[in-house]
């Protein structure tokens, strides 16, 4: 380990610290959860931020991510639809429960799993496939600010990208990972989720490093 890893981790160390501390746990998490949105953004600004600094690092060697703050702002919207994603998955498999259509209306635990199996086998690889092309685009503007943008979508490695991610990490990881989601108390989901999104970002960033080598 480097220096500057020790740094990081040190960091990572205070971060967490304050969100155990009570009372900045209870400032920052009354704030994101009265304020839904903003909250979802800035959760997952933070949390996936982190997880493509992780990946950024073990691909690289190297904490000088390219495009980080474009990057980072990306998964802020991202974390804003997924606030609005999560009641309509979840309000969704209640509505089909309560119809007949789906079954097992009463159980928590099938509950969530039928939740994330809908969102992850609908929602989860366009706003994956969405990252992967936004991703790709901001370091290659940065490279060449002249790059045109259907010339990104043409270097993206779309059969690497449905072998890993869509095939591997979508039922192996996370459709257990977001069932344990929506076991949880609702004003509690968006957070696990950010939480996830450390995992998402350094999937998703390994999965690109992947896939440019096969491609």
């Amino acid at each position: 380990m480097r220096r500057k890893d020790y740094y990081f981790i040190i960091i990572i160390a205070l971060f967490s610290f304050l969100l155990i501390l009570p009372f900045t746990h209870h400032l920052f998490f009354g704030f994101t959860n009265e304020y839904k949105v903003l909250g979802g953004f800035i959760k997952f600004f933070l949390f996936a931020t982190i997880g493509d600094i992780i990946s950024w690092r073990l691909i690289h060697k190297n904490y000088r991510v390219k495009g980080l703050i474009y990057k980072a702002i990306v998964w802020g919207l991202i974390g804003v639809v997924i606030v609005f994603i999560f009641d309509i998955f979840h309000q969704g498999v209640l509505a089909l429960q309560a119809s007949g259509l789906l079954p097992l209306e009463n159980n928590a635990l099938a509950t969530a799993f039928l939740v994330s199996l809908f969102m992850n086998f609908t929602f989860a690889p366009t706003m994956m496939m969405f990252h992967r092309i936004s991703d790709r685009y901001i370091e290659r503007k940065i490279d060449e600010p002249t790059v045109a943008f259907n010339t990104v979508l043409k270097e993206i490695n779309y059969l690497g990208f449905i072998r890993f991610v869509v095939f591997k990490t979508l039922p192996l990881f996370w459709l257990p990972a977001h069932t344990i989601t929506f076991i949880l108390p609702a004003e509690y989901r968006v957070f696990f989720a950010s939480l996830l999104g450390v995992a998402l970002g350094l999937i998703l960033g390994l999965a690109k490093h992947v896939n440019t080598k096969e491609g």
